[in-house]
């Protein structure tokens, strides 16, 4: 049996230039973490006693016998490339809910094609890991989506990741004094707002859009950088990322009209009012969860005007996915 633990990330700048259909043109640059929210993956080798050879439990439960009949598009995808031969049993738990934009679709592909390979005894490269998860993603799925999500969680850490013309991409973990990063999460509050949606649908929308956002891509592109030399500067105060944040979602909500909704125009105003710098909807947008940079001493006056919301408390990691047990049995 295996388990892996794969984290969800926050990408606080540079999103929407990820998608290929940017970057194989202009180039893309992103500045995200993974937190300290997993997705877990138990995957074991099912004994041939059952009618079924494949069984798949997440929010619904499937027994089939052919990898054609599972319904749950990455997995059908995953044993399919991987040309999973034998049965497994394959089990999916999250510390928060899916399709909620901090990129729980992509650590599902990344911990489950990381629990297979484990599962056959094979390491799998960080860098290897998130490319066939973009594949399968991308190209086997065809499902619209950038190239952050599988990096970040094959990752782990707070990383400038840069997407060249190419098609490759570069990983560069962001280097600050500890207290600085702690003084950033510091000031982080993240809110469910209870909607959630298809990623695949609202960035449709944006990558339809593209070549009409140009000079908007390109700014966002451009506050990477700036975001970085903020963290790495001492002189300069840590609400300068709130700041960027709020400048940032602007340009953002003009992507497309699906990004915000008029109900999360109030949610952000409503934190703005109460303290807030800045802030964002993680991902996609349409719904899912609500970033904000709040300087501590307004922390709880924002919690009790959104009271409405559920507040998730979190922490940065660095270890990216991992397998947290393993006892091979192989497959």
């Amino acid at each position: 049996m295996i388990i892996t633990r794969t984290p969800f990330r926050i990408s606080f700048f540079g999103g929407g230039t990820d998608y290929p259909a940017w970057y194989l043109e202009h180039g893309g640059l992103v500045l995200a973490t993974t937190i300290d929210k997993y997705c877990y993956i138990t995957c074991r080798h099912l004994p041939p006693f059952f009618e079924h050879k494949h069984r798949i439990v997440y929010s619904h439960i499937e027994n089939v016998r052919e990898i054609a009949e599972i319904q749950h598009p990455a997995v059908r995808a995953v044993l399919d490339c991987l040309k999973v031969e034998d049965g497994l049993e394959i089990h999916h738990d999250g510390d928060l809910p899916a399709r909620s934009g901090l990129g729980s679709s992509s650590s599902f592909t990344v911990g489950l094609l990381h629990a297979i390979c484990a599962l056959r005894g094979q390491y799998v490269s960080k860098d290897e890991l998130a490319s066939q998860a973009i594949y399968v993603e991308q190209k086997v799925i065809r499902e619209n989506v950038g190239s952050q999500d599988q990096i970040s969680a094959a990752f782990g850490g707070l990383n400038r990741i840069e997407f060249r013309q190419n098609d490759s991409f570069d990983v560069a973990p962001v280097i600050t004094a500890p207290d600085r990063l702690a003084d950033l999460q510091g000031h982080l509050m993240l809110f469910f707002t209870g909607v959630s949606r298809i990623a695949s649908e609202v960035a449709k929308a944006k990558i339809d859009n593209l070549k009409n956002r140009v000079v908007e891509l390109k700014a966002m592109h451009a506050m990477v950088d700036e975001a970085i030399a903020v963290l790495q500067d001492r002189q300069t105060p840590i609400t300068a990322f709130g700041e960027l944040l709020d400048r940032s979602w602007q340009l953002k909500r003009s992507l497309s009209d699906r990004v915000s909704t008029p109900e999360i125009d109030a949610l952000y105003s409503a934190a703005r009012e109460a303290g807030a710098t800045g802030g964002k909807i993680i991902g996609a947008g349409g719904g899912g969860f609500l970033l904000l940079f709040v300087r501590p001493e307004y922390q709880a006056r924002v919690r009790e005007r959104l009271h409405g919301l559920v507040h998730v408390p979190f922490k940065f990691e660095n270890s990216g996915s991992r397998v947290v047990l393993y006892q091979p049995n192989g497959l």
